[in-house]
């Protein structure tokens, strides 16, 4: 990957790991909860894992098969468990997406662990 590529990337795990931290505290009532939340249920109400990484796929145009091969290339050392069926296309947006809410999902543990710990309790 370039490195223009790659501050690009870079750039988008940011925004969305800000995003997606702003929207588990406000629904979820701070930071604690939202932890336990994302930990127990990536899926669940008021989480929505998968949802989001959908909308940050369509915010920053990586929902096509281009978009999808940038995040591949990005990610290329990070496992995936989704059996290859289908199209082409299907299948790179599913891997593209998997991954992406793998590191989305670890990167936002950690800022929500850090903001758990100096927030008041």
């Amino acid at each position: 990957m370039d490195l223009h590529e790659r501050q690009q990337f870079d750039f988008l795990l940011v925004t969305a790991v800000e995003r997606f931290v702003e929207r588990l505290e406000q629904r979820n009532e701070g930071a604690a909860n939202a932890l336990a939340r994302l930990r127990a249920d990536p899926e669940q109400t008021g989480v929505g894992l998968t949802e989001f990484v959908r909308a940050v796929f369509n915010d920053f145009l990586l929902g096509n098969p281009d978009g999808a091969c940038f995040v591949l290339r990005a990610l290329p050392r990070r496992r995936v468990d989704r059996p290859a069926a289908g199209t082409v296309e299907e299948v790179l947006m599913g891997m593209a997406a998997e991954a992406f809410g793998g590191l989305l999902k670890q990167k936002t543990e950690e800022r929500l662990e850090q903001h758990a710990a100096y927030s008041p309790h």
